[in-house]
């Protein structure tokens, strides 16, 4: 793992069902995360997804690539365009700083709009652990093994 190395990217489908089960999960009840016709009477096209969600997504695609045995330490994020039903959100990242058991990773969701996603996460990895660059698939390094990340 070095810095510059370039994390596989992860497409999500952005679904009616997730948008709703995420804000639901996450308590949020407002009526622009569920409800269309509220969110075209507050000027926007359909639902969207909020934030939590995003972040959860976020926190997924990071240890579906650095595997199991990772901690997330620490995750800043911004949003940007939002996610509609029926668009694809493409999550890529980028280690940006390695120090001991911990690298820095900036991380990208882009959809059709735009950057729905911008910010940095901070993860706790062991000597141990392999990551997917490039390949979506993380392992213990040395191993023989890899494995798919949970969720996908």
């Amino acid at each position: 793992m070095r810095v510059g190395d370039e994390l596989a990217p992860l497409e999500i489908p952005i679904t009616r069902t997730l948008i709703v089960a995420g804000a639901v999960a996450s308590r949020d009840y407002q009526d622009v995360h569920h409800d269309a016709e509220a969110a075209r009477e507050k000027g926007s096209p359909d639902i969207f997804m909020n934030i939590l969600t995003t972040n959860g997504l976020v926190g997924r695609y990071i240890t579906d690539r650095f595997g199991p045995g990772c901690t997330l330490r620490r995750a800043a994020i911004r949003l940007g365009a939002p996610n509609y039903p029926g668009d694809t959100m493409v999550l890529t990242g980028e280690i940006t700083a390695v120090d001991g058991g911990s690298a820095e990773v900036r991380v990208v969701g882009a959809n059709a709009r735009g950057h729905h996603v911008t910010g940095t996460v901070t993860v706790g990895v062991g000597a141990d652990i392999g990551i997917g660059i490039g390949t979506g698939i993380g392992g213990a390094a040395g191993s023989g093994q890899a494995e798919t990340g949970a969720g996908t």
